[in-house]
């Protein structure tokens, strides 16, 4: 049991009846009618309403010990002791609060506490005001979705043996580890959106929904009890955002909130040791009494500070505080998960359904709650542990380095993307794939869910490690994903295992062959790679300024590339993953202007080259005049992932619209002829190959047909070749060359003009 205590109070005494001193609130103005006053605030002028020369007294250790005391005996709550000192702490007034929790009568129905329905649960809160002092953020679903350098933590539940509380425990590796997520979280809140304007005119008008959490730590450092806010993140972030001031970038409000939240009392020498808890809880309300005697000093004059309108619009919030969780019969979720998947449910009813997170944010909360429950529900063949493993790996947890010990074989590289790949394949088999859906239909209310739709939730989770380094070109590619992804018809309906490997050219051979392992390894890891380098797009070429042969959902894009007949294809597939690298952006995703305009951290020239390939070459890389390879484009992936309709398509467009191309220049002319023309020798390889292929098995019918159908094709490939020979431009060093043999030439015609024998 953790004790309460008085807390600091400025040394300001009154004396009592019996002539002893004793501790007296500071005193504060009467409350007077609001006042509209105007403020600088950066480059704009704020009118903040209804601002009141009054701020809250803090609570006597007396008024926090009744609101424990009728939480503990309210039988619709489920709270430990120490979970309702973090509640008291944390409420402005806590008799409020207690008489909240006293006012029932027989029947839940009765109470005063708030009722929410959840799936599997009845979720049960209190209203009150609350201290911004008091209050950590939770985890973030906005933020959640893109990578950080801070992991977060382990999520775990609470449940006794009456049951699951309405409390979470996050596990951190030590202090450290919590102080840089919550400086993270603040940091990275603000800098996506922020509030701070509208709560400095009204202050937080609509409340966050909060409830207790215990900080845990791996290297054994005592656990400490606090209040964390799980919806209105960018409201709290923005609130301390307007206590720093109007100059205060991001990083630095992030580094006030967390002096203030991690402000701890030092230990009086001799003195009974006290619980860390209490210590911080001290140090934060010596925190703000130091605040409010900023406002006091700052509202005693005629002129109120604008530090002590920061402090009065900033320092409250309205709040929901969960404090009672009843779980319903029948519910697919074990006890200690029940409460934290309760708490995301009215999140993302309103998330998901009425005030929208972005898509991606909605496709990691709706991905990741679904995945816990098909981990709880348990799949056939998967022993526990290691789904739980797999859960883990899908969430961030575990790094891809982790990737051989989930999935129990060391030949896996311990990369990002052989991390995406065995994702990818675990979570589309049948077991998993129908369990995901049902569970994820469920969670957002939908009667149904296509490939698209069970794409866009896989996506978020594949490129949680590289989201950082390629965050310029993530949204094409989160919206690649919510258009099929990688998930051809061969990847989703066909059995296969993927083909660990170091180097993906080896499994050309055999994809050709037919060989389904092979080709859908290529397929994903190929697919993964070209999406997150923005080098397939969602319903391909919706990037400005860039054009295709044809429109076309991504994961047919992706099919069409991993069909064992087409080579070039298979190719790409294969040197696009082996060049695909985790850390950076290639050449090819964006123009040279936007490189120079970059926004990251990425240093100019740190970038690597996804190429095209020439299956003449012995690489099978293409390369120009230069012998410099050629960088692929959206088109040539294109073109390359369905050739016969590219070409159609392409001759389709040119006489549908001859003056267009007659507008083109003539190296633009020139250079669309020559991929033409490339193609469609590509094709005739291709179509020669086929026709060998399959005179092995013909029997008497020849793969050429006739004598007369040979000599067709014979005598238009020899046309073709003169063609080309007799325009052939000269080679690199071919003028040199012919300079040395008309000198030799000249020599020999004048040898021993002289008769001399020299």
């Amino acid at each position: 049991m953790q004790e309460d205590f008085q807390g600091s109070r400025e040394p300001r005494f009154s004396h009592a009846r019996d002539g002893g001193a004793t501790p007296a609130r500071p005193s504060t103005p009467e409350r007077a009618p609001g006042e509209t006053l105007k403020v600088e605030w950066g480059d704009a002028e704020i009118t903040v309403t209804g601002f009141e020369r009054f701020i809250p007294d803090q609570s006597s250790a007396g008024e926090r010990s009744k609101a424990i005391r009728a939480g503990l005996n309210n039988p619709y709550t489920a709270l430990s002791e120490d979970a309702w000192h973090a509640v008291a702490r944390a409420v402005v007034h806590p008799e409020a609060l207690a008489s909240q929790l006293r006012q029932q009568q027989s029947g839940a129905a009765a109470s005063m506490l708030v009722e929410e329905h959840v799936d599997g649960a009845t979720l049960r809160s209190v209203h009150a005001r609350v201290w911004l002092t008091e209050l950590f953020p939770g985890l973030q679903p906005r933020t959640g979705q893109e990578d950080h350098p801070t992991q977060d933590p382990e999520v775990i539940g609470v449940e006794t043996e009456q049951g699951p509380q309405a409390a979470v425990r996050y596990r951190y590796r030590d202090r450290g580890h919590l102080r840089d997520h919550v400086l993270q979280t603040i940091a990275a809140t603000l800098k996506l959106n922020r509030y701070d304007e509208s709560i400095l005119a009204r202050r937080v008008t609509r409340a966050v929904i909060a409830h207790p959490v215990i900080f845990e730590f791996a290297d054994g450092s005592e656990p400490v009890h606090a209040l964390a806010v799980r919806d209105g993140i960018t409201r709290l972030a923005s609130a301390w955002k307007v206590l720093a001031g109007p100059e205060a970038g991001h990083e630095e409000v992030a580094r006030e909130a967390v002096r203030l939240l991690f402000a701890e009392r030092p230990q009086r020498r001799g003195a009974a040791e006290r619980p860390l808890s209490q210590r911080l809880a001290q140090g934060r309300e010596e925190a703000l009494a130091e605040l409010r005697g900023e406002f006091l000093k700052g509202v005693a004059g005629d002129q109120v500070s604008l530090k002590a309108i920061q402090i009065a619009q900033a320092c409250v919030l309205p709040a929901q505080i969960a404090v009672g969780i009843a779980a319903h019969h029948g519910g697919a979720l074990r006890g200690p998960d029940l409460f934290d998947d309760a708490v995301r449910s009215i999140l993302a009813s309103v998330h998901v359904e009425f005030k929208a997170w972005d898509p991606a944010a909605q496709n990691v909360e709706v991905g990741t709650r679904a995945l816990k429950r098909v981990v709880q529900g348990g799949v056939g063949g998967w022993p526990g542990a290691e789904l739980q493993d797999l859960y883990d790996l899908a969430v961030g947890r575990k790094r891809p380095s982790a990737t051989p010990d989930v999935f129990r074989d060391d030949r896996i590289p311990g990369t990002s993307l052989w991390r995406a790949v065995y994702l990818v394949h675990a979570l589309t088999r049948p077991g998993f794939f129908a369990a995901l859906k049902h569970h994820a239909k469920e969670i957002k209310g939908d009667k149904r869910m296509g490939v698209p739709g069970f794409a866009g939730l896989l996506g978020p989770m594949v490129d949680l490690p590289w989201r950082a380094a390629k965050q310029r070109v993530l949204k094409q590619a989160r919206n690649a994903w919510a258009n099929g992804g990688v998930l051809c018809p061969d990847v989703l309906e066909r059995e296969w295992e993927p083909l660990p490997t170091e180097d993906f050219t080896t499994l050309v051979g055999p994809a050709a062959a037919g060989d389904a392992d092979a080709l859908n390894t290529l397929a994903v890891a190929g697919g993964v790679a070209l999406i997150a380098d923005k080098l397939i797009t969602r319903n391909v070429g919706s990037a400005v300024g860039v054009t295709v042969p044809f429109r076309a959902d991504v994961h047919k894009v992706v099919g069409g590339l991993a069909a064992a007949d087409n080579e070039k294809g298979l190719w790409t597939l294969a040197l696009a993953a082996n060049r695909f690298d985790a850390g950076r952006l290639p050449l090819n995703a964006l123009t040279d202007k936007q490189f120079e305009r970059r926004t990251d951290d990425s240093a100019s020239g740190d970038r690597y080259e996804v190429v095209a390939v020439d299956l003449a070459a012995p690489d099978r890389v293409s390369r120009d005049g230069a012998n410099a390879p050629v960088l692929l484009s959206q088109y040539e992936v294109v073109f390359v992932s369905d050739p016969v309709r590219a070409a159609l398509e392409e001759d389709q467009r040119k006489a549908s619209d001859p003056e267009a191309e007659a507008q083109k220049s003539l190296p633009e002319q020139l250079a669309d002829e020559r991929r033409s023309l490339a193609t469609r020798l590509d094709l005739a390889r291709q179509s020669l190959d086929r026709l060998v292929a399959l005179g092995a098995d013909a029997g008497t019918w020849h793969p050429m047909g006739t004598y007369e159908d040979w000599t067709k094709l014979h005598t238009t490939a020899i046309e073709v070749q003169n063609i080309l020979f007799n325009h052939a431009p000269e080679a690199p060093g071919q003028e040199d060359e012919e300079a040395y043999e008309d000198a030799n030439a000249y020599e020999e015609d004048h040898d021993d003009e002289d008769g001399d024998g020299y």
